[in-house]
């Protein structure tokens, strides 16, 4: 499940970045406002302009190209790479003329199918659809205008691939419903193939429904979902219904499919319209002395729940959701997997745990666990890895296999450390590892696993510095993260108050940059036809990592002409425009940096008039020039 849905650290810094990338390209204001007239109903006849504006191009670059996802081919073979290495213009330019597609409109290559094994069951396959890498750039330039527009009409109770929102926020909401609200009848849905079965004339519809009128941006959508499909025997299929997994504007797709659902199960009761005006928290009090049945939803992508007070309404709920599904959105559900709970008997599982609620004194609280399956799953993927550490593969250092069986055990820990009872299900996956990693390590003077080793890093010692459990690699000194040592966190609340797209809602998901964005801005208008798209993206990355200074006198930079990116390995030398390679400074510092002759040299010190850790800074930069360095 962790490798399934990000983490809600992953969550949360993904959803910072996006926020940072959307202001360095001045796209900001334009999604709050796009989203506020949503909000208010407005039509939208004319989006196609916005996506294809030069700021939401590069935008679009710059949010997939750190995606791991961007390096594998579609079936023209080509990767992010490819396109970082043209020019910001090119970009531009090609992005455009793709979706002009001129004569014949846009036509997206083929889609390269790929069956990748399900993690809790390895004889069955999740087909994936690999979009080339251009379309899926242009995906990227659609959802990021499409999506204020639909957040603006998303329901509360949808959790999954929506910004600012994660699976711990979704278990949060389940714990509520079933300990608070005291609702013990959950209904478990399972959707047959749901990527696979959207209806693609009933989705256009429903974008329609959305106030997106613009009738060439739904072309390009349709256009999109009907790409062709390169199967792995090598075969070519037009699909008539689904969105492929795998593309980037699929979840997305996916929310507005199922957010007819959502409101369909709020206006049942959640938003049910009463003839008295009351207080949130006091409305369903003379609601549920009326004929309605109490029912609420939570969903995370395909996956949901429906809660109810009692079996009869859990089994007509079950009956008209089934039904409505089937005649609104020609979707089929798996009679075998949809099924009613008392979570007072048995478990409920969803998104990887299973719950239920247990008598504690005379209240009815939550009780959850690691899900089965996942927990044998996670077991052999940690018992795996701990065999690599005895015994490492071609080309990996020991130290390489614990680092990965280290971050293993962490984001097992983040995900599941919300379920009440994760210290128990973590204990059996302790003994497990520790009994391989006795065996693998054992020599013939005993065991290689040693409870000292090198000093722990700050990170480490707030974890583990206190588990008795922790061990250390002999010959190493490594430590080895004692995947039993865990506590129970409860899960967050969403704050309600919280948005991508307003500027109050935004406080809280990350700080206004404390740089001068204007001068920013300047630099991401300012034309570079001799640079590649990755040089000049990670110029703007630099302008703020490094708040606006200039790298070695730490004065701030007051005109695009004051800055130079300087490549700390010359190009000559085989140096790349990769964001570790590059550093900003003033224009004397750069001309510093490269003189020989001791006249230039003598002439720019005269100008900065360098201090000793100035100077000390300009030498390392030297340095890595291949030049001698200055006294």
């Amino acid at each position: 499940m962790p490798n399934e849905k990000a983490n809600n650290k992953k969550e949360k810094l993904l959803c910072v970045d996006n926020l940072r990338h959307a202001e360095y390209y001045e796209m900001q204001g334009v999604f709050d406002d796009l989203y506020a007239r949503s909000k208010c109903g407005e039509e939208f006849t004319n989006l196609m302009s916005l996506i294809l504006s030069r700021e939401n191009i590069l935008l679009a670059y710059r949010n997939i190209k750190t995606n791991a996802g961007s390096k594998t081919a579609g079936t023209d073979g080509l990767t992010i790479s490819d396109i970082g290495r043209l020019t910001a213009e090119q970009v531009v330019d090609k992005v455009r003329f793709i979706a002009a597609g001129s004569p014949h409109g846009y036509r997206p290559k083929a889609v390269r199918r790929k069956d990748i094994p399900k993690p809790y069951d390895p004889t069955k396959t999740r087909p994936l659809g690999i979009p080339c890498i251009w379309d899926r750039l242009i995906q990227q330039c659609v959802k990021q205008v499409m999506e204020p527009i639909c957040e603006a009409k998303f329901s509360e109770n949808s959790y999954g691939f929506r910004p600012g929102r994660s699976t711990e926020h979704a278990i949060d909401r389940t714990y509520r419903l079933m300990q608070l609200t005291h609702l013990h009848y959950v209904i478990e849905f399972d959707i047959k193939g749901f990527f696979d079965n959207v209806n693609h004339s009933k989705l256009i519809k429903q974008i329609w429904a959305m106030g997106i009128h613009d009738k060439h941006l739904l072309y390009i959508l349709r256009q999109m979902l009907s790409a062709t499909i390169k199967m792995p025997d090598g075969t070519f299929v037009r699909p008539n219904k689904g969105t492929p997994q795998g593309g980037i504007i699929s979840p997305l797709l996916a929310n507005i499919v199922l957010n007819e659902l959502d409101h369909w199960i709020d206006s049942q009761w959640q938003d049910s319209p009463v003839k008295h005006k009351y207080s949130k928290c006091n409305g369903y009090v003379p609601m549920r002395k009326t004929g309605l049945k109490e029912i609420y939803i939570v969903r995370y992508a395909d996956d949901f729940r429906i809660f109810c007070r009692n079996k009869t309404d859990a089994e007509r709920t079950k009956a008209a959701v089934t039904q409505w599904l089937s005649e609104r959105l020609r979707l089929d559900v798996s009679p075998e997997k949809t099924r009613v709970v008392n979570i007072k008997r048995r478990y409920s599982v969803f998104l990887g745990f299973k719950i239920r609620v247990h008598p504690k004194g005379q209240k009815l609280v939550v009780k959850s666990h690691i899900n089965d399956k996942q927990l044998k799953h996670v077991q052999e993927k940690l018992v795996k890895q701990a065999k690599r550490i005895g015994n490492p593969r071609r080309g990996r250092k020991t130290q390489e296999e614990i680092s990965l069986y280290n971050s293993m055990v962490m984001g097992i820990q983040n995900y599941y450390r919300i379920a009440t009872n994760v210290n128990l299900d973590c204990s059996v996956l302790h003994r497990a590892v520790m009994k391989t990693l006795t065996n693998r390590l054992r020599t013939e003077n005993g065991s290689n696993l040693v409870k000292a080793g090198r000093e722990l890093t700050q990170v480490e010692r707030k974890l583990y510095g206190k588990s008795k459990m922790l061990r250390f690699v002999a010959g190493t000194d490594e430590p080895v993260y004692p995947i039993g040592y865990v506590q129970h966190k409860h899960p967050m609340a969403r704050k309600r108050s919280i948005c991508q797209y307003t500027v109050d809602g935004r406080k809280g998901l990350h700080d206004s940059l404390r740089i001068n964005v204007a001068l920013m801005c300047q630099m991401m208008r300012q034309p570079l036809f001799d640079r590649s798209v990755e040089f000049a993206d990670n110029r703007i990355s630099l302008f703020s990592a490094q708040w606006g200074k200039c790298a070695v006198t730490g004065k701030d930079f007051l005109s695009v002409a004051d800055i130079h990116c300087h490549h700390k390995i010359p190009q000559k030398d085989g140096g790349t425009d990769k964001y570790e390679n590059l550093v900003l400074v003033f224009e004397p510092v750069h001309k510093l940096i490269h003189a020989t002759r001791a006249d230039t040299i003598q002439k720019y010190m005269d100008i900065l008039h360098l201090e000793k850790g100035q100077v000390k800074k300009l030498n390392l930069l030297r340095e890595k020039a291949g030049l001698f360095p200055l006294a």
